[in-house]
């Protein structure tokens, strides 16, 4: 820490303070006695990175409490995560935040809040009655008690990141500026990778059933799940059905990275450093980052449509598929079917972003009491729902974008664009030809979402990514200022 008179004046006192907790006067001061002493003081519950301080990350010596030097310590680095967060929420920079302040904070994370709830907020702070809080009425609130805030539903609400689906096209996740300062965000994308590609590969039969049945199902062939999944393994065996699994769990990691890369240098292009972004830039800033990963990508796409469909013996691998197809069809047949999967971004990413924050908002509005954590099964019936509200949206674009990608290699099928194809479907089968292949898609959703969770939690444990990660040791928090995502 620094030295100089505002150094002094913090050390003493958050020495009173230390001294007011230790109430066994030991030298140390553990979670019973945090407890007790914010009860004595009004509080509630202390802080979670208050509890996880006083542990073997935060105590120095192993001995269950933390003493005057590791207590300072602790509050050092609070004080400048509460004044990072100070800062983002006082959005005209005037040193106060007030009622509309915290009502644009919350309306950025997609939750409306009334005036008066936002009062309420305002008024359990607000300590010499100016109906705006200063710096010094946030920190002494928030020092030790329980902090709901940005970074916590940040935190707990990952979408994208957390569940695969087998689908690339939703918004981005955000990432808090603690994540981003401690390196948690690539860990969570690396724990993602690992969950989508496990996810994928427990779930591949449905995926290539569902394929199967998008390009070959009609209402002359009545083709079902038993059928199709009958003609694979007769035609190749057990084995077949995992066929095209490999080139769709390659696909994950360039397409994560590069969408998050695109959807942070979008947020900065368009919006600067604005540190959270309202429901509506996310959706704009998510689908042009989806687009651009999906424009880098795409002849992945094709390969992976291609090889789940190919019969036994027909490509030797990866490489010989790409070659046949550049060879015959030449390298405009690697974007067959892109526009119509690129318009497709739209209403999934569109209506998966606002089902969900309406999900989450709501439930914020009516059980956040105490934390902003959701737990396992809200996430997971969250997720589920609004992801399967935006693949029925988008489902007919990605039918006739895998028919676009696949009519090149069936014999006899007429080579359409996206209008043509439309307009075939709909006169031979009628709408309900747009959502063939939907019923094992939707049987694949439960599974995969499981999956994809499980290994998430375990992948985050293995990498050390910690339940709330706390800042490196900070400068002076006073003399510091805010940054931006």
């Amino acid at each position: 820490m620094r030295g100089g008179p505002g150094d002094a004046e913090r050390r003493q006192r958050w020495g009173r303070l230390f001294e007011e907790l230790d109430s066994n006067k030991d030298g140390r001061v553990d979670v019973h006695e945090l407890r007790q002493g914010l009860a004595r003081l009004g509080g509630g519950n202390p802080d979670r990175g208050a509890q996880q301080g006083i542990s073997p990350e935060g105590d120095a010596d192993s001995d269950g409490g933390l003493d005057l030097e590791e207590f300072i310590l602790y509050l050092q680095e609070r004080e400048q995560r509460l004044l990072l967060l100070f800062h983002s929420l006082d959005r005209n920079q005037d040193g106060h935040i007030d009622v509309s302040e915290i009502q644009q904070s919350f309306r950025a994370l997609g939750i409306s809040i009334s005036l008066e709830q936002a009062e309420k907020i305002l008024h359990s702070m607000d300590r010499d009655g100016t109906m705006t809080i200063d710096w010094q009425e946030w920190r002494d609130h928030f020092l030790l008690h329980s902090l709901e805030n940005v970074e916590d539903v940040l935190y707990f609400w990952k979408h994208s990141t957390v569940l695969d689906i087998g689908e690339c096209l939703t918004v981005p996740d955000e990432f808090s500026e603690q994540e981003k300062l401690t390196g948690m965000w690539w860990k969570q994308l690396v724990a993602g990778a690992m969950a989508g590609a496990v996810s994928r590969t427990g779930t591949a039969p449905l995926d290539r059933l569902k394929v199967f049945m998008q390009v070959h199902a009609s209402k002359t062939n009545r083709l079902n799940i038993l059928g199709g999944l009958r003609s694979m393994i007769q035609e190749g065996g057990v084995r077949s059905l995992w066929r095209g699994n490999g080139i769709n769990v390659l696909k994950i990691a360039p397409e994560s990275a590069i969408k998050f890369m695109a959807y942070e240098q979008i947020k900065r292009a368009i919006w600067g450093q604005q540190e959270t972004l309202h429901v509506q830039e996310r959706f704009v800033a998510g689908s042009l980052a989806g687009a651009t990963a999906q424009t880098i990508i795409y002849p992945m796409e094709v390969l992976k449509t291609r090889l789940t469909l190919r019969r036994t013996g027909q490509y030797k691998g990866l490489l010989d598929c790409a070659w046949r197809i550049l060879e015959r069809e030449g390298p405009q047949a690697f974007y067959r079917g892109y526009l119509p999967n690129v318009l497709g971004i739209v209403p999934y990413a569109g209506i998966d972003l606002a089902v969900y924050e309406t999900l989450k908002n709501r439930w914020l509005q009516q059980y956040s009491h105490d934390s902003a954590d959701p737990g396992i099964l809200v996430l997971l019936a969250c997720g589920t729902i609004s992801s399967t509200c935006g693949q029925i949206a988008s489902y007919p674009l990605a039918l006739v974008r895998t028919r676009m990608q696949a009519q090149a290699s069936i014999e006899g099928a007429p080579q359409l664009s996206m209008l043509g194809l439309l307009r075939h479907i709909l006169s031979q089968e009628g709408v309900r030809g747009l959502y063939r292949g939907i019923a094992p898609n939707f049987m694949k959703v439960i599974p995969a979402v499981s999956i994809s969770y499980v290994v998430y939690e375990n992948m985050k444990q293995a990498l050390g990514v910690t339940s709330r990660p706390q800042l490196p040791q900070a400068p002076d928090p006073v003399s510091s200022g805010s940054t931006g995502s």
